[in-house]
């Protein structure tokens, strides 16, 4: 249907002005309706008046050959159209659709009038083919037709007035107020259709705004980290997005709406929240625990909202929405860190400056200073201003990291060689050759990893290693292989006593060690630096040569030619 009379769109059959009417080139569902009906209609009025031609001689009135003729052939003219023709709207103008129908039916009856010589008055039929005119198509056709009528209704008085002198008067009258009847009939209607069509454009402008803010939701809703259910007053889960159906499942099952909430027994407290909110009529919030048999208890933050029907013509829905606890805590712990990691920076640059002052006047005054015993204070000074300073670097270091740009493609490089050098240099620099034992096992097998940031790497995980190692020979083991998937693997390994299961939660955690006078921040660099190549870095207690021990393993990224990985901010790091 047509949104704006000002346009003007072309008919299959004719142009269509401006003003063209109340349908489209292309009709719409009520169109077709209306086109159906008004087609049926003709197609019943052309069987009534042959049975009527038929009723009259059966009376024994002399029927004639040119009535039942005509008849015959409007019938064949309408149930054609009815059969084969298409719903579309007529032109603004009298064109072949319009003669197929409304012309038709004007002609028709028309010509029943002229025949009937006084018997039978046919004028009534001339409404059908007006209100066709008026509904379905534009106010100049309506009217044409309105007009096309009336003149010939006129036509016929005259014709008549010849034929039986009498009264020409009241034939003259009879026919104009016919005619204006029909001019009336024909507004009338035409404004009435043209009602409907803008009812049925509003309809459907609804229906879409409707259907598109619908699919929105939906998209929103399934998106959501949080869980969203719905749920009727029967306690029946109407809809559940994705991450409320992961944070329902049972036994490894998610379970799709709609369902009973009250069907599992861990999901009892949530059932009863629901109850709750419909029975106070208000918003809920709880911290909820969901006890599984087959795993751990489930901890949710709840909150529900009421989704009332104003006046009241459907039920209330409870609408509520799930948050793991789990996660919320880990995103206010990563914020926290991420809060301190910047504060700790901004105090690192300033401890920086005058540390170095501290360590310069430190090295003069130890220069001029014979006495034994305050040489060894000076010496104290001079260890912690070093102790101080890593811890300082290693700071930056991390404010590094978070700040350098990705890199455009990062080498390959040999693990087993690269390994071999850095576990020589260590041991060379530290003197723990004897307690190291080196177990290349990857062969030419190349990962993808900056030289330096491995140095940094094995050396921290070295130190850590021989922090808790006894002083026996193989105390430490490095070791290389590759695992069944295919991926290289990295291994250290000493025989320190079993680290406590509150440390190992924490492992890689910025700031976080089992020693006061450690930064904690050697682990949590080597998990950095391994995400920042793609690789994984992880902890267990595993045997070696019937000795428990603790082992850090690294499973690395195997290298492919033009494969690149981000940049990290280990660049100017030493070993």
């Amino acid at each position: 249907m047509r949104k704006d009379r000002a346009e003007a769109p072309s008919s299959w059959f004719g142009p269509v002005e401006k003003q063209a009417g109340a349908w489209e080139s292309e009709p719409g569902e009520s169109f077709g309706r209306l086109w159906r009906a008004f087609m049926a209609a003709r197609v019943m009025l052309a069987v009534v008046l042959l049975a009527l031609q038929a009723f009259i001689y059966a009376l024994g009135q002399p029927v004639s050959q040119v009535m039942i003729a005509l008849c015959m052939v409007y019938f064949v003219a309408a149930l054609a159209v009815r059969v084969w023709a298409h719903p579309r709207p007529p032109g603004s103008n009298f064109d072949a659709q319009w003669v197929s129908t409304v012309g038709v039916d004007v002609l028709a009856f028309s010509a029943l009038n002229f025949l009937q010589s006084g018997a039978i008055n046919y004028t009534a039929l001339f409404a059908l083919p007006v209100l066709l005119a008026s509904v379905l198509g534009p106010i100049l056709l309506a009217l044409g037709t309105a007009a096309s009528v009336t003149l010939l209704l006129l036509a016929d008085a005259w014709w008549t007035s010849l034929q039986l002198p009498g009264d020409a008067t009241a034939r003259f009258l009879q026919a104009g107020l016919s005619g204006s009847g029909f001019f009336i009939v024909a507004l009338l209607a035409n404004q009435l259709a043209l009602r409907l069509s803008r009812e049925e454009n509003r309809a459907r402008s609804s229906q879409s705004a409707a259907r598109m803010q619908t699919q929105v939701n939906e998209l929103v809703i399934d998106t959501l980290a949080d869980g969203v259910l719905v749920i009727d007053t029967h306690g029946i889960v109407r809809a559940a997005n994705p991450a409320s159906r992961r944070l329902l499942a049972t036994e490894g099952s998610a379970r799709s709406a709609p369902f009973v909430l009250a069907a599992e027994a861990a999901w009892q407290p949530l059932a009863k929240l629901a109850q709750m909110t419909f029975d106070k009529h208000s918003p809920q919030q709880a911290d909820v625990s969901l006890e599984h048999a087959s795993r751990h208890a489930r901890r949710l933050q709840v909150r529900t909202r009421l989704a009332a029907s104003r006046d009241g013509s459907h039920e209330s829905l409870c609408v509520m929405f799930l948050e793991d606890l789990r996660e919320m805590e880990a995103r206010v712990r990563t914020e926290k860190m991420a809060a301190m990691g910047r504060m700790s920076a901004a105090v690192a640059h300033e401890i920086r400056n005058p540390l170095a002052a501290i360590t310069q006047a430190n090295a003069l005054l130890e220069e001029d200073l014979p006495d034994a015993g305050h040489r060894q204070l000076t010496s104290m000074v001079r260890q912690n201003a070093q102790r101080l300073a890593r811890i300082v670097e290693e700071i930056l270091n991390i404010s590094r990291v978070q700040e350098q740009a990705p890199l455009a493609q990062t080498d390959s490089l040999p693990l087993d060689g690269m390994v071999q050098q850095i576990c020589a240099d260590w041991t060379q620099q530290t003197a723990s050759g004897h307690r190291l034992q080196v177990h290349p096992g990857t062969g030419r097998t190349a990962v993808l990893f900056e030289a330096e940031h491995l140095r940094r790497l094995m050396v921290n995980l070295l130190d850590n290693a021989a922090r808790y190692a006894s002083a026996t020979s193989g105390a430490i083991q490095v070791a290389t292989d590759v695992t069944a998937s295919g991926q290289a693997r990295l291994s250290i390994w000493s025989d320190g006593q079993p680290l406590e299961k509150t440390v190992q939660s924490h492992l890689f955690e910025p700031f976080f060690s089992s020693e006061s006078r450690s930064s904690g921040l050697g682990l949590y660099i080597c998990r950095e630096l391994c995400e920042r190549h793609g690789a994984q870095i992880g902890y267990q207690r595993v045997m070696r040569n019937t000795l428990e021990g603790n082992e850090f393993f690294v499973l690395f990224r195997s290298a492919r030619a033009g494969e690149a990985f981000p940049r990290t901010g280990f660049d100017t790091m030493s070993a």
